[in-house]
């Protein structure tokens, strides 16, 4: 009875296999089929590409050339094919050249300036030091004169004050040798009022201003041997002036009041010096070095009489104002003519150098105030206006139509509008060419576009010429789109050829003045630094501070711009300045819309971005915590496989984050039963022991991949990443099982299908699932090499990849022979850093209870 059984259950084993055998294709047929299933559905997916071209032609064509729809066959410049009388009176405004008309007022005008109280107040505060530390200086000096005119004159006074130690030693020792009197002896401070003296003849003869008046005496010069009787003339006469007036001062006064006076002027001369010595100090006022005698020398009223006048003076010009970039000359001729009533004419030059040397520009631009006028400005023009009456000619036949006639005649419905033919072949003939272009590019890019990334292309290239015809420029989001999505070349490429379109078509179309050259140039700056750096980013911080960077650069060329095509720079600041930092937002606010309608696009058109690669590559994401959790063995598996394939891809230059993303999800499938792959066991028993089938452990193994793709689709996963689920096993062998099988095959004598034994595939498709494809199938021979070296690591790769290589699983993947090679160097170099050794720690070293017990005893 139990033989019978036995035989049954055999017998519906083997008819059950057969049954699958039949109807199961082999292993040639399988890749076949799936290549065509694969074709099919894209197929039906896809738009066939000449089609798709020839809608981004004629739709683009459209969108650019749209201004031809309406086109004037009777406008300026042509000749008018027959005489148009005007059927109405009329009042028709040209609304193009007013907005010119307005624009030029508001460039054109003249800045206001305002007087800086900052600076007219940091001016006259220089005033006032001066003036003090002269006061101070002649406080010191003493008063002049010190005795009365009558008694002894003006230029003997200064003689007196500013001698030479010698003659003032002879004119005291001739008095006291005629008068029986004495004097105070020669001090050292005179031999410093000599030095000074000296320095002061030298200036003399260096400046033409040392001395504004013949009415000042000249110093004498000392003779070396102390004589005065060497003395040239002219000192001569000033020394016997001064003795002749003292002799007779001593004669009517007597010796007494003589002796008293000479004390008196020892004293004057004692001050004189240390005033001269200040006014030689580095640290002091320097600025009227060449007036120093002049400004002690000076008597009392009119030294007062120059600082009011000088006072008075400086108010006034800082009234009037000092404009920026006023030559001296013409300062100095304005200072003059404020001083010539002022003050006396023997301190004019003094006082002119003074004012000229601290006057500074104090008139300063009103912003507030330019502006407000350059509004008013543009407010007050008159509308470009043209009248024209009943039955009046507005254009005759034969002659060329003008401004005036077109505007008419348009208003009239008589410019005969219609669609520009010729416009929009020139246009279609352009956007064709520059498709081709375009096309050209992303071959040599190497960037693969599928249906829906043409379709994605083709919108966001319409919308340039929709926006730009209501006066926006969005050039920077569709840089940064283009760049994120696909590649950095292809959103160069697109944002010079939409600028240039856009150009063509509103120069053709009439519209320059409407959207103006600065417009396309700072839109196409901001939109080239966006379309190069973008796709370089990793992060949507990164991208914000771009932004800003396109708001500064679009701001900045946008300025330049208008500043060079500005007849005057008059109105710079206030009119064109706010308008370029208005541009510049208006590009960092693009940017914006471009992160903000990312997400949504990256959805819609399923597009994997390096940010979005990264969001999905985060442990914490719902699908990956799950594997955590439900498949842990599973979840190291992946991360090894990650590690190896992460740096295979750097190596080969491959998309690094998509190889990340992809790795850690290609095996997600794995949780629908966990503990059918070895690696979530633990040790525990093996569960195809006892199912005891292996074409049963055959389907649960091969169902990891078809439930893979369920989770994925569950979860929204892009393609991109759903591709490497069931592309990184292809169609190889789960030889495991096919090999028991095989054994129960030859004994059992039924026919072995080995399609029972594959993955359904396709196989890669990509250099990226290729290189996982490789480190999946290395991670579980690298992880059980512990005591071995790298050769025969770097040898058991190389049978992995030969295996593969042989079974036809990588020819649709891009990899080439030779680079098998580098991928198996980086996977053996992986492995050696996660696999190196460690320090081995003594026994003792880990017995802590003996250790610390050690320790005290030892204390």
């Amino acid at each position: 009875m139990n033989t019978f059984q036995s035989l049954t259950q055999r017998f519906l084993a083997w008819r059950s296999r057969a049954k699958r055998s039949r109807s199961s294709p082999q292993r040639g047929e399988i890749d076949t089929v799936t290549r065509q299933k694969t074709v099919r559905r894209e197929a039906r997916q896809a738009i066939p590409q000449p089609v798709m071209l020839v809608f981004a032609i004629v739709s683009l064509t459209s969108a650019i050339g749209y201004r031809f729809y309406n086109q004037p066959r009777l406008k300026e410049g042509t000749i008018a094919p027959k005489t148009i009388w005007a059927t109405r009176n009329a009042t028709v405004t040209d609304k193009e050249l007013t907005e010119e008309h307005r624009k030029a007022a508001q460039t054109g005008l003249v800045k206001v300036l305002t007087i800086d109280k900052t600076i007219s107040q940091q001016i006259r505060s220089d005033l006032d030091t001066f003036l003090a530390e002269v006061e101070e200086m002649r406080n010191m000096a003493g008063p002049l004169p010190f005795v009365e005119d009558r008694l002894l004159s003006l230029p003997t006074q200064r003689y007196l004050r500013n001698s030479s130690p010698e003659e003032w030693q002879g004119l005291a020792d001739s008095l006291q040798k005629s008068f029986q009197i004495s004097v105070f002896p020669l001090q050292p401070q005179d031999k410093e009022s000599e030095k000074l003296r000296l320095r002061d003849n030298n200036l003399s003869e260096g400046s033409e201003a040392a001395t504004p008046s013949e009415t000042v005496i000249p110093d004498p010069i000392p003779s070396p041997k102390n004589n005065s009787s060497e003395l040239p003339a002219n000192n001569n006469l000033a020394y016997q002036q001064a003795l002749t007036e003292l002799t007779a001062y001593g004669g009517q006064e007597g010796g007494q009041a003589l002796g008293i006076l000479l004390d008196r002027i020892y004293v004057i001369r004692e001050g004189y010096t240390r005033a001269r010595k200040e006014f030689a100090n580095p640290e002091g006022t320097k600025s009227l070095e060449n007036y120093q005698r002049t400004l002690l020398d000076l008597r009392d009223e009119t030294w007062d009489r120059t600082k009011n006048g000088i006072i008075t003076s400086l108010d006034r010009i800082l009234t009037q104002g000092i404009v920026a970039g006023m030559p001296e000359s013409l300062q100095k001729n304005a200072v003059s003519r404020q001083l010539r009533s002022q003050i006396p004419a023997l301190t004019a030059p003094l006082a002119t150098e003074l004012i000229t040397g601290i006057l500074k520009p104090n008139l300063v631009e009103d912003t507030e105030e330019t502006k407000r006028l350059a509004e008013q400005a543009a407010e007050e023009v008159d509308p470009v206006i043209y009248k024209v009456s009943k039955g009046e000619n507005i254009v005759k036949a034969g002659e060329e139509i003008d401004r005036r006639a077109f505007v008419i005649l348009d208003d009239f419905k008589e410019s005969r509008r219609g669609v520009d033919w010729q416009g929009l072949i020139i246009t279609g003939m352009m956007v064709t060419g520059s498709i081709t272009l375009f096309i050209f590019v992303k071959r040599r890019a190497n960037v693969r576009l599928r249906c829906r990334d043409r379709i994605l292309l083709c919108l966001l290239s319409i919308s340039t010429p929709l926006l730009m015809d209501i006066g926006q420029n969005n050039l920077a989001a569709i840089g940064l789109l283009t760049s994120s999505f696909y590649h950095p070349a292809l959103a160069v490429t697109q944002v010079i050829l939409l600028t240039g379109l856009s150009a063509f078509s509103a120069i053709a179309g009439g519209s320059a003045a409407i959207i103006p050259w600065e417009m396309f140039l700072a839109g196409a700056g901001g939109a080239l630094l966006t379309s190069v750096v973008a796709g370089r980013l990793r992060s949507r911080e990164e991208l914000a501070l771009l932004g800003g960077g396109v708001g500064l650069i679009q701001g900045v060329v946008y300025f330049s711009i208008t500043l060079m095509g500005s007849a005057t720079a008059a109105a710079i600041w206030s009119v064109v300045l706010p308008q370029a930092a208005l541009f510049g937002v208006s590009g960092l606010a693009w940017c914006i819309v471009a992160l903000g309608v990312s997400p949504y696009l990256e959805r819609v058109f399923d597009l994997v971005t390096p940010i979005r690669l990264a969001e999905l590559s985060n442990p914490n994401r719902p699908l990956l915590k799950r594997l955590t959790m439900e498949a842990p063995g599973t979840f190291q598996h992946t991360l090894f496989v990650a590690s190896l394939a992460e740096a295979a891809a750097r190596e080969l230059h491959c998309n690094v984050e998509l190889v990340r993303a992809g790795t850690l999800y290609h095996d997600i499938g794995k949780m629908h039963d966990p503990l059918g792959f070895i690696e979530n066991q633990m040790g525990g028993p093996n569960k195809h022991d006892a199912i005891n089938d292996p074409w049963k452990s055959a389907e649960i193994i091969k169902k990891h991949v078809t439930q893979g793709l369920v989770m994925a689709r569950k979860y929204n996963l892009p393609q991109a990443i759903r591709n490497f689920i069931p592309e990184h096993q292809g169609t190889i062998l789960i030889s495991y099982f096919y090999f028991q099988a095989k054994q129960r095959s030859q004994a059992e004598g039924i026919e072995l299908n080995d399609a029972d034994f594959r993955y359904d595939g396709p196989i890669p498709q990509s250099r990226e699932t290729g290189i996982v494809m490789l480190a999946d199938a290395c991670e579980a021979a690298l992880r059980s090499m512990k005591d071995t070296t790298p050769e025969m690591a770097l040898n058991t790769v190389k049978k992995i990849f030969r295996a593969r290589w042989q079974d036809e699983q990588l020819v649709e993947s891009g990899l080439k022979l030779e680079e098998l090679r580098t991928i198996g160097e980086v996977f053996v170099r992986v492995w050696q850093q996660s696999n190196h050794q460690r320090i081995v720690y003594p026994k003792g070293a880990l017995d802590l209870k003996a250790t610390s017990r050690a320790s005290v005893k030892s204390s």
